[in-house]
């Protein structure tokens, strides 16, 4: 009875090993595993379409409304990612993300690049997920596990930046929308809007 105790003992013990090596190894590749690049979309141009273009001035905070408006219409994979977006000197993504029964804190800063066809790259430049010393590009591979974004929307962990294709949203208007400039430090943000001919019947 004593050797038939001790040998189930072995085996519940063998099977605890097993799993946390498993875990142990999982956790290895995940951390150390190249990560994952992403192809940037086509570039649009928007002027190669004919109609007429307006420049349209705004605000960090402006931006802080409309962009916020638009996540929280976002679906969340399993619901288990809440977030915001803030503007001042960089773009801020801070939010927090259930693991393990727990929330743990997200938060992310960018830098925004115009690109000449008028899309927008945000290039991370600082990047924690709680206390977990994870490498930068793990962090937003793990974001984007969990985060759905449209088609215009690339985030790419290993170039630590996402690809925001602004010339390819679509709008109920039809209008087209390409950045001009993004100046955070002075508050000086604007967009060209293109109204295509076709739009108005031309």
């Amino acid at each position: 009875m004593a050797e038939k105790k001790v040998r189930n003992w072995r085996k519940l013990f063998i099977t605890l090993l097993s799993i946390n090596l498993a875990l142990l190894l999982a956790i290895v590749l995940f951390i150390f595993w190249p990560a994952p690049g992403a192809e940037e979309p086509e570039q649009v141009f928007i002027e190669d379409e004919a109609g007429a273009e307006f420049t349209i001035r705004s605000s960090k905070s402006n931006l802080n409304e409309l962009v916020n408006a638009y996540i929280d219409k976002l679906p969340k994979l399993g619901e288990n990612i809440q977030y915001t977006v803030k503007f001042d000197k960089q773009v801020h993504l801070m939010g927090t993300i259930e693991a393990f029964s727990s929330e743990v804190p997200v938060n992310i800063k960018f830098e925004p690049q115009v690109q000449q066809n008028g899309d927008i790259i945000l290039q991370a430049t600082d990047m924690s997920l709680g206390l977990l010393r994870l490498p930068e590009d793990r962090i937003l591979q793990y974001v984007s596990s969990r985060v759905e974004t449209p088609e215009w929307i690339t985030i790419d962990p290993k170039e630590e930046q996402i690809y925001i294709a602004v010339t390819q949203m679509n709008m109920d208007s039809n209008f087209r929308v390409r950045a001009q400039q993004i100046d955070l430090a002075n508050d000086n943000i604007s967009f060209r809007i293109k109204i295509p001919n076709a739009t108005l019947g031309l």
